[in-house]
């Protein structure tokens, strides 16, 4: 398969499994966990609020490292250090200083990853491969995420979540290995018009960011809820999901790939809205596990194109650093201010699943800004 033979790619690709073995190991459980620990809902959403203002505020602090070391050093920079928050979670009880701790961590961890790894992968990637790359890199990502999240479960209900989320940190901080014998890409010291070529990878970073205060956040929390808040069975609802992900993931790549991007735009947002419509009318565990494993084949549905517009405007853009600095300030925004409304309107009393649904002017965001994109021939 022509799409496997980017070496660089592929040593990108078994990096971000790894990542998303961690994430899914620990970091899926992080908004449950804090409901545990007596954390409220809307404290909750709070805190990914500061997580994602935190790394708005601190992204000028990834262009001033990466150009000093170059986007390998950065990305493996951030790899390890996103193995710190899963050792402040265990200490948060409530609203204390670890809590604020997390928060700040993981921030700082997002921020330097994210940012230099999508600059990374859109500069080392091949655009009329984009689409199955990133299938490629998700599939494997949810392959991984089958055994993460019952391991998780387990270790969290058994082992206790001293232990739980110490896996989580030492398997963050060795996917950094693969990248040892990835290229270097240096970061160029002055550019022009960076920010220009990535307005509109900006207009939907920021509504993504938004969909997934509801679709992402705010799910998990109504999920747990609703499977008494059980960790192994939480793990088990996101491990049906991740096969489902699996199945449909590269298949989804090719098709956009070969020019469909406009109406894989529009099928995603209309799945989307019916699985977001339906999470909001479900509250038995069955139905629940349900609306989630029919949520991850949304996200298949949704990545592929939003991902290869996303990728190739990078690489045609001055810096591709630059570009996902601005990107992903973008989703910081949409996501932030999206966490903000909903924990306000949770404090006031509106029920969790029709909070859930202000997600759909996000999704609706996306198809629109994806049409436009996909309809001058990209």
């Amino acid at each position: 398969m022509s799409f496997l033979g980017n070496k660089t790619v592929n040593l990108l690709n078994l990096h971000y499994g790894l990542r998303a073995l961690a994430m899914n190991v620990g970091g899926v459980f992080f908004a449950v966990y804090l409901l545990k620990a007596g954390v409220s809902v809307p404290l909750v959403l709070g805190s990914i609020s500061l997580i994602l203002a935190g790394r708005f505020c601190l992204r000028p602090l990834a262009l001033m490292a990466g150009k000093r070391w170059g986007l390998r050093a950065v990305v493996m920079i951030g790899s390890l250090l996103q193995a710190v928050p899963y050792l402040i979670l265990p200490h948060v009880e409530g609203a204390n200083l670890y809590l604020l701790a997390l928060c700040l961590s993981w921030a700082v961890a997002d921020m330097l990853y994210w940012t230099s790894f999508h600059a990374y992968f859109a500069a080392l990637g091949d655009a009329e491969h984009r689409g199955q790359q990133v299938s490629a890199r998700e599939a494997l990502a949810t392959s991984v995420s089958i055994i993460g999240p019952v391991l998780g479960g387990w270790a969290l209900t058994t082992i206790g979540a001293t232990a739980a989320f110490g896996i989580a940190a030492v398997i963050s901080a060795g996917s950094a290995l693969p990248l040892l014998a990835g290229p270097q890409v240096k970061v160029a010291e002055q550019t022009q018009g960076a920010v220009r070529a990535a307005r509109t990878g900006f207009m939907l970073l920021m509504a993504d960011g938004w969909l997934c205060a509801g679709w992402v956040w705010l799910w998990q929390i109504i999920l747990f809820t609703n499977l008494s808040r059980s960790f192994t069975a939480f793990g088990g609802a996101v491990a049906l999901g991740a096969i489902v992900s699996a199945i449909a993931g590269l298949v989804l790549g090719r098709f956009v790939d070969q020019g469909h991007g406009r109406r894989a735009a529009v099928l995603a947002f209309m799945v989307m809205a019916g699985a977001l419509i339906f999470r909001a009318s479900v509250s038995s565990p069955a139905l629940s596990m349900l609306a989630n494993a029919l949520g991850a084949l949304v996200v298949c549905l949704n990545t592929p194109p939003m991902m290869r517009a996303i990728y190739n405007m990078s690489k045609a853009s001055p810096c591709p650093l630059r570009f996902h600095m601005v990107t992903e300030g973008g989703y910081d925004l949409g996501g932030s201010l999206g966490c903000l409304v909903s924990a306000g309107l949770i404090a006031l009393g509106m029920p969790l699943p029709a909070t859930m649904l202000l997600a759909l002017l996000g999704a609706f965001s996306m198809m629109t800004l994806l049409r436009r994109y996909y309809a001058n021939g990209a």
